[in-house]
């Protein structure tokens, strides 16, 4: 195969793999420069690197002491990978997403992501959903965007095949991951919003995505500690 890209100026980039005959453990965390320039979040990321690192290990060693005996690849190996990304770069937050994946064993594997806003004046990192007065005015602001973005996605995805069964309703954003994001690098002015794999459909349908503007509701559904730093989309 082809070797890897190089990682970007800047990023920080651990793994850690071992094996035990055919049995392979893998692991991987990543973040970029901008994080690397807040120490805070550095030691944040790294305690939580080290946590998931330790859990693998634990996990990996029961697992291969139970099934070492079988011929069974997907009881005994294991994957972890999660790589940071800044979304939006402003002069008080800094906005960050992560996707991550992770096999545990089984028939595969599952994605899923987290988002993050560290606060330069406050000195502390925070969930951008808690930028929000509460999950209702967050749902009161996005959901009826949200669910009709969805809707066309699925549509637009699944072609003939998409009905509404009810199976899979429009899930509620707070079920969802939420990031905010600039297209000027001044103000946040729209808001992305993700749905893990299972979340908003089946497993086969993968992840769903939406970018929806900051409108005069999402100003109002703003804390207003916070909405100094929004503005609507022009």
């Amino acid at each position: 195969p082809p070797p890897p890209p190089a990682p970007a100026p800047g990023v920080t980039t651990f793994t850690d793999k071992a094996a035990k005959g055919e049995a392979i453990r893998d692991f991987a965390y990543e973040w970029p420069a901008a994080v690397s320039a807040v120490p805070a979040l550095v030691e944040r990321f790294t305690a939580e690197r080290d946590r998931i690192l330790a859990d693998q290990k634990q996990e990996w060693d029961s697992a291969v002491a139970e099934f070492s005996a079988e011929d069974c690849g997907g009881c005994v190996n294991r994957s972890f990978e999660k790589t940071w990304q800044v979304v939006a770069d402003l002069p008080r937050f800094l906005s960050l997403s992560a996707t991550f994946w992770e096999y545990s064993g089984g028939a595969h594997g599952n994605g899923a992501f987290d988002a993050l806003l560290w606060d330069r004046t406050a000195k502390q990192a925070i969930d951008p959903k808690a930028m929000f007065r509460s999950p209702q005015a967050l749902q009161n602001a996005l959901g009826a965007g949200w669910c009709k973005a969805l809707k066309a996605e699925k549509k637009a995805r699944l072609g003939p095949d998409y009905y509404d069964d009810g199976f899979f309703p429009c899930p509620p954003i707070s079920d969802l991951t939420v990031l905010v994001g600039s297209s000027n690098r001044r103000a946040f002015n729209r808001i992305g919003l993700i749905a893990a794999p299972y979340v908003a459909g089946a497993y086969a349908e993968g992840t769903y995505e939406a970018t929806l503007p900051v409108t005069r509701a999402v100003l109002a559904a703003v804390k207003p500690e916070y909405r100094a730093a929004f503005a609507p989309a022009k």
